[in-house]
């Protein structure tokens, strides 16, 4: 009874509780948040995962700005259910090169951590164009107009050095090339042997089916790379970790 009188005492005392709310969560984080400081390497280093090629990264800052993280998270969590329906759980190492990352909490759609390779262009196409043609449950609003919006690219290179700024490791021959590697990734029959050297694996082809460059071109090409760049099939989890 004492307990309780003491904590009723607390829970009436708005700038006491306040105080000891702080002091809790703050021990707490500290708990947590200090000894990944002192630990060789937060991330587990996973072979294949690189930074986004340019188109790419612009396709991401459209995911961004059109608020698709608000109905769709990026991380598939390590339970029976998600792994079964969605893939392979996330890795951290995945979402290394993702400022900010798009994990989210709220799943108004579907998860897309593995989205990429599992639809055609084609049906991304129709997918922004109206989401019910491919989806007749869907409560997403049609992007038509990204196929119609050409891909302003003058300032690629300084996305890739404001990436840069914050760890992702963009060399200056990356960034140089940042224009024309973008543009070659879109071009059906464009010369791609410089790109896949600089981004290997990088998808290349026309992404949206239209002669000019757009933020179609982008965002899809952006959402085929999720979950493309880790081989699972011989992934083998670091087990002194």
């Amino acid at each position: 009874m004492a307990f309780l009188d003491g904590h009723k005492a607390i829970e009436r005392h708005a700038t006491l509780l306040a105080v000891l709310s702080f002091l809790v969560v703050t021990i707490g984080g500290l708990v947590q948040i200090v000894p990944l400081f002192y630990l060789e390497n937060t991330i587990e280093k996973v072979e294949g995962v690189r930074p986004y090629s340019p188109l790419e990264l612009m396709g991401r800052d459209i995911y961004i700005r059109e608020g698709c993280y608000v109905c769709h998270s990026q991380m598939i969590r390590p339970m029976r259910d998600e792994v079964e329906r969605y893939g392979h759980y996330s890795l951290a190492a995945e979402s290394m090169y993702d400022h900010p990352f798009q994990w989210g909490s709220k799943r108004t759609g579907p998860d897309l951590a593995r989205v990429g390779g599992r639809y055609s262009d084609e049906w991304h196409q129709d997918h922004f164009q109206n989401p019910k043609s491919v989806v007749p449950e869907s409560i997403m609003p049609p992007y038509a107009f990204l196929g119609r919006t050409p891909l302003d690219i003058a300032h690629v290179a300084d996305l890739m050095r404001t990436h840069r700024a914050v760890g992702v490791p963009y060399t200056d021959e990356m960034i140089a090339n940042a224009r024309a590697d973008l543009v070659a990734q879109a071009t059906a029959d464009g010369d791609w042997d410089a790109l896949l050297e600089r981004y290997p694996g990088a998808q290349t082809r026309n992404f949206d089916g239209q002669a000019e460059l757009t933020e179609l071109d982008a965002i899809i090409a952006y959402l085929q790379v999720l979950g493309t760049m880790v081989d699972f099939s011989t992934f083998v989890p670091d087990a002194s970790r």
